[in-house]
């Protein structure tokens, strides 16, 4: 059978790194965390915790990246699981390389994302949010498949983790399996070099985090940035998955 390379675009701030675990908990499923970030830190300014240390261990060249992506599957898997930020398709990056993958997106209320970065960092950017460039993949994906593809809304997954993972692999055309529900603590071979500076929370689950309710008040100053981003969020999440 022809292997499925899923490429999973999310935003920042998501649940992303929890649904590379559960893929890779399958046991049929290889997994790669963020191949494009090294060339995403190698061609813009971002200071990010690891930044030259992620650039030297990583591929900079994204046709390089693009024909690993599109090549062999590790360990001959039946499927690869390949976890993106959708900020790191960096405009320059040629997009005809995606027509090869399947795709699916992981969206987060823009509202959250924001609320939870100002936790951390002073100001941020429509490009920090990431749900305009997911939008922007999702439709060049569509146009050159002519298939929509799925669209995973993280507060609803986390609401019915379950049903929500059945209704994507139905989607996908691969079996469900329980073992996609939980995982065992500790760090993984397959996480990427900056995995000490982001994955704390990551590092100790053993499955997906219940769900709570979040705050959703934007500060004044920032609203303008939402009423900027929430159109794109707006139609991805009108294709996201029911159950």
């Amino acid at each position: 059978m022809k292997p499925l390379r899923l490429a999973m675009w999310s935003g920042p701030r998501n649940i992303s790194t929890a649904m590379m675990r559960a893929w890779e908990n399958r046991g049929d499923c290889a997994v790669v965390d963020e191949p494009l970030y090294a060339h995403y830190l190698a061609h813009t300014d971002r200071d990010h915790p690891g930044r030259e240390e992620i650039i030297a261990a990583g591929e900079t060249d994204w046709r390089k990246v693009a024909t690993r992506l599109t090549g062999a599957v590790p360990e001959g898997k039946a499927i690869w699981y390949q976890k993106h930020m959708a900020h790191h398709l960096l405009p320059h990056i040629g997009r005809g390389w995606l027509g090869e993958l399947t795709h699916g997106f992981l969206i987060r209320d823009p509202r959250e994302v924001l609320l939870s970065y100002l936790k951390s960092r002073p100001s941020l950017t429509a490009e920090d949010i990431g749900v305009v460039r997911q939008l922007e993949i999702f439709e060049s994906v569509q146009n050159q498949s002519g298939v929509t593809p799925p669209v995973v809304d993280a507060g609803e997954f986390l609401q019915a983790p379950e049903p929500q993972l059945r209704a994507l692999c139905e989607r996908l055309g691969v079996a469900f399996t329980p073992r996609m529900l939980s995982w065992p603590a500790g760090p993984r071979a397959s996480d990427g070099i900056w995995a000490p500076y982001w994955y704390e929370a990551v590092l100790r689950s053993t499955g997906f985090e219940p769900y709570r309710e979040r705050e959703r008040g934007v500060p004044p100053a920032f609203r303008g940035l939402i009423d900027e981003v929430m159109p794109a969020f707006e139609v991805l999440y009108s294709h996201r998955l029911v159950c």
